[in-house]
C-alpha cells in the first residue's frame, strides 16, 4: 500500500501562502500538515489560528494539525473550528494524555499522539489502542530542514510491532528529514504517512516530488 503524503506548510513561502495551498490542493498530497509552535515547548514560533483560519478556508485536503505546544487541550475548540481531520498532541506535554485523547475524539476529530526522538515507543503501550495515529519525530521538533535521525527507522519498526501485538489500528506517521531515500526506508519499516516540508517545497517541481513520494 502506498504511503499517504502530508506536506508540511511550515516550509511553504509565507509571503505566498495561498499560492502554495492551492498547489497542494491540485497535487497528489493526501493531507496538509500544520505545525503550531509556541516558543515554549519548542524553541520557535510558527503560525497561530488567525493565519490558519484562512489556510483552512483555502484547503481542500484534510488538515493534519500538529500542536508543538504546552497545554494543547486548551485549543481543542480552536482546532475543531479549522475543520481539522487530525489533532496531534505531544506525549511529553500531556500528563493526562488519555483524557486529552478522549476530548479530541468527543470534539469530532481523530486523536493522535507525537513522540520526540528521545521518547521511547514503549511508553505508548497504555494509549496505543485509543489513538488514531502516532507521529514519530525523526528530528527534534521546532525547526524545518534538519537532518534525519537514523535511529527513527528502528523506532518505526518497534512501533509497528507494538501495534501488531496489541491489535491497535493506529497509523504511523513520521516527520523530520523525510526525502525519497529516508522515506523509502520508513515505509519499508512500517510507516503509513510521511510528513515532508523542505524536500517538497524546495524541489524544482513540488507536485512532481509529491508524486514520487506517493510511489515509495
Amino acid at each position: 500500500m502506498r504511503p499517504k503524503i502530508s506536506p508540511s506548510l511550515l516550509s511553504a513561502n509565507f509571503a505566498h501562502l495561498g499560492r502554495d495551498v492551492e498547489m497542494l490542493n491540485s497535487s497528489e498530497a493526501d493531507w496538509i500538515h500544520l505545525d503550531i509552535m509556541d516558543g515554549v515547548f519548542v524553541p520557535n514560533i510558527s503560525f497561530g489560528f488567525p493565519v490558519l483560519k484562512y489556510v483552512a478556508e483555502l484547503a481542500r485536503k484534510p488538515l493534519d494539525v500538529h500542536l508543538m505546544i504546552v497545554n494543547p487541550e486548551k485549543f481543542i475548540g480552536e482546532v475543531k473550528k479549522l475543520g481539522a481531520h487530525v489533532m496531534n498532541v505531544h506525549y511529553e506535554v500531556c500528563p493526562h494524555l488519555h483524557r486529552v485523547v478522549q476530548e479530541i475524539r468527543e470534539a469530532g476529530m481523530e486523536p493522535a499522539v507525537t513522540i520526540n526522538p528521545a521518547t521511547p515507543v514503549c511508553l505508548l503501550r497504555d494509549i496505543i489502542q485509543d489513538v488514531y495515529m502516532v507521529l514519530v519525530m525523526s528530528v527534534n521538533p521546532g525547526f524545518g530542514g534538519q537532518a534525519f535521525i537514523g535511529h527513527s527507522v528502528e523506532k518505526v519498526k518497534e512501533l509497528r510491532r507494538l501495534i501488531d501485538e496489541t491489535g491497535s489500528q493506529a497509523l504511523i506517521e513520521v516527520d523530520g528529514g523525510v526525502d525519497l531515500d529516508t522515506g523509502a526506508r520508513l515505509v519499508a519499516a512500517g510507516a503509513d504517512i510521511l510528513v515532508s516540508g523542505s524536500t517538497i517545497f524546495k524541489a524544482p517541481d513540488p507536485t512532481e516530488m509529491i508524486r514520487q513520494m506517493k510511489q515509495l
